[in-house]
Parts: structure tokens; C-alpha cells; sequence
């Protein structure tokens, strides 16, 4: 499904994508598939209707194409985009988050708010009920303040309950955070936790949305919204969550795209306990310590890391030592893959060993 990366966009092709992104009925395979068939936004957008029809798109998608209200949204974009906090990633560009490009059906575009250097640094998603009960969310803050000063990014979805306990948490101990919206950046939901998201802007952290900036709070969007959590992610920890909750739908996108799913048990009396059991019964790692998930993700790399060794021993310091380099473009000089790489790169980071910065790796000496 991921595009080659090719060498940047336009203007005139960006305006295009971003036409092409608001017509209705269009997501990511019918993008993908609008590029493949013309080559680019821009020949899509102008080529005969009876062409779209061809490809099998509904003639609601062709029809929309001159809608004004379609060009004002994209010009609109176009002037979000002009603020040095506001980014627009694309799915065939090399800055897009490399993890989340390998899943089935990645978002053609990512609107981002803040730092968009930091999807690149290896995530964990927190997860769990909005309902949460005061132990849960005393739980996720717990583990989000001891993940996130291990050196990992807190990814989340902003809702309320343990996401926004996860994010508060992350913040609070100076960590970064990615919160992922079901709506549009300028249609902000649940609008309770606004404060909590500009908060996180303007620490460092990034908010980011697959969804044009007015789209609002349909409910088939928070699914969606699922897949880009848990595949931005190394691995989902579920913390409290009845068997009926979204964090279930999140927690199986995240097997399904190869990821690590950890899951809190709790009192066999709490509802909001059952749904972690029956991932921990479908094979979730049971989670009561920071060292749990941590020595899953060691088990991805299959090297031992001996602290007596010399800090150049290991092979992607090795590669650091000599020039810095992106996640991806680690991926390409060791052979290993990118969960690999990124496991490590966290353990290195750490130990001291490695830092990420403005998007790339670099050894660090001491």
C-alpha cells in the first residue's frame, strides 16, 4: 500500500492532494488508488468523470471535485499550513512516520500540530476506558510518567479517562507525547481536553489528525483514528477496559499489524477490568511492572546488549558513530527490521548511548 518515496510535492500538487482528500467517499485505499491510476492529485482532479467511473468510484467522488466548497477547504489548509508549528507529512515523502507507513491502509496525509520529529522517535500507545475508575487512572499516569522518562514517546487519542491521564502524565514529567485526533485539528474533540492538547503543543509534544481540518465527531472516524494510534506504536498497553470498548478495537488493530499488546489485570469484581482479561486470555502480555514491557520489547531484538561491552560494540552505534541517521535509514544499512531497530534505538537512548534529534540519531559519547 506505502508509495515509494519520490522527491516533494508542488504547490500545485499539494493544493491537489489536499482536493482530493476532502471529496466524499474517498479514503486511503481510493487515494491511493487515484494516484496509481493518473500519477499524481493533480491529473486525478482534472481527468473525465467517466474516468473516475471506470476505476469503480462512486460519481459522488468525481462530482465533488469543482464543489467551492472543496477548493476553499484545500486553499484554507494551504494557509494552516504557512505556521511553523503546522505541518501536512504525506505518505510518499520521506518524512513520514516510518512504522506507521508498513501498516495496511496508512493515511495518505497527516495534519500535524507541534513536533513532527518526534513520530519518529519509538512510541508506546496507552489506551483504556473513558469511564476509567480513580485506580485506573492513577495507574496510567504511573506508567505513562515511567515510560516516558524511559525515553519513550506516550500515544494516545486524546479522549478522556486513562488517554488523557497518559498524556497529563507524559507532560507533567517533562516526556513527549502524540495525541491522535477522530476529528479534524480546528474541530477539536472531546473540547473538555483542548487545554490539555495545546499544553502538550507547547511543551515539544505533537497532536495530529488523518481527517481534514473542519471534519467533526462521526462516529465511524474514532476506529480509523485506532489504526493510526497502535501503528505509530512499537506496542499497545490496554490499561482499564470493559469487553464492549474501543481500546479492544485498538488493541486488535495492533496484533493485526504486528505490534506488542500489553494488558493491566485487575479485580475479577471490576467490569472495567474484563476487557484486559480477555487480552491477556487472546495472548496479551500481562503487564504489572515497567520491566514487563520492556523485556518484551527486548525479546524483538534478538541481541544481547552487555553493559560491559565498549559503547561502539553495538552495531547501530556503529552506524551512529559515523554519520546520523533516520529510524528508516537504519533499517536499510543494518538488514534488521524497523521494530528491531526501534526496540533498540530505545535502549540505547536509554543508557545515554544515542539521542534523537530533529528526527535523526545520533551516538552520543560519554
Amino acid at each position: 500500500m506505502m508509495m515509494s518515496v519520490c522527491t516533494p510535492v508542488s504547490p500545485a500538487e499539494l493544493e491537489a492532494r489536499l482536493r482530493l482528500h476532502r471529496l466524499p467517499e474517498i479514503g486511503p485505499r481510493r487515494f491511493a488508488k487515484l494516484l496509481e491510476a493518473f500519477g499524481s492529485a493533480s491529473k486525478a482532479i482534472s481527468a473525465p468523470a467517466s474516468a473516475w467511473r471506470a476505476l469503480g468510484l462512486p460519481a459522488a467522488c468525481a462530482d465533488a471535485r469543482r464543489c467551492p466548497e472543496v477548493r476553499d477547504g484545500a486553499s484554507h489548509a494551504l494557509r494552516w499550513l504557512e505556521r511553523s508549528d503546522q505541518h501536512l507529512l504525506m505518505w510518499d515523502q520521506a518524512d513520514y512516520p516510518a512504522l506507521l507507513a508498513q501498516i495496511p491502509d496508512p493515511p495518505p496525509l497527516l495534519f500535524v500540530a507541534g513536533d513532527p520529529h518526534i513520530l519518529e522517535k519509538p512510541q508506546l500507545a496507552m489506551v483504556g476506558s473513558r469511564r476509567a475508575s480513580r485506580p485506573g487512572m492513577d495507574t496510567a499516569a504511573a506508567f505513562s510518567r515511567s515510560l516516558a522518562g524511559a525515553g519513550f514517546v506516550i500515544t494516545s487519542g486524546l479522549a478522556l479517562g486513562i488517554d488523557a491521564a497518559a498524556h497529563q502524565a507524559a507532560v507533567d514529567v517533562g516526556g513527549q507525547t502524540v495525541g491522535v485526533l477522530g476529528t479534524g485539528l480546528e474541530n477539536f474533540y472531546p473540547q473538555r481536553n483542548r487545554r490539555l492538547a495545546d499544553a502538550m503543543i507547547a511543551s515539544g509534544s505533537a497532536v495530529l489528525s488523518e481527517f481534514p481540518l473542519d471534519a467533526g465527531p462521526t462516529a465511524s472516524n474514532f476506529p480509523r483514528r485506532n489504526r493510526i494510534i497502535s501503528g505509530l506504536a512499537l506496542g499497545v498497553l490496554v490499561v482499564e477496559a470493559s469487553v464492549a470498548s474501543g481500546s479492544l478495537i485498538t488493541a486488535r488493530l495492533a496484533a493485526e499489524q504486528g505490534r506488542e499488546v500489553y494488558a493491566i489485570p485487575g479485580s475479577i469484581h471490576h467490569p472495567g477490568a474484563r476487557g484486559c482479561h480477555q487480552l491477556i486470555r487472546d495472548g496479551a502480555v500481562l503487564v504489572e511492572t515497567i520491566e514487563h514491557i520492556l523485556e518484551a520489547l527486548r525479546g524483538w531484538q534478538h541481541l544481547p546488549l552487555s553493559t560491559d561491552a565498549p559503547m561502539v560494540d553495538h552495531p547501530l552505534l556503529q552506524l551512529l558513530h559515523a554519520a546520523p541517521h533516520t529510524s528508516e535509514a537504519l533499517v536499510d544499512s543494518s538488514g534488521w527490521s524497523l521494530p528491531n531497530v526501534l526496540a533498540s534505538l530505545t535502549e540505547l537512548e536509554m543508557d545515554g548511548r544515542a539521542v534523537c534529534e530533529n528526527g535523526r540519531w545520533l551516538a552520543r559519547t560519554r
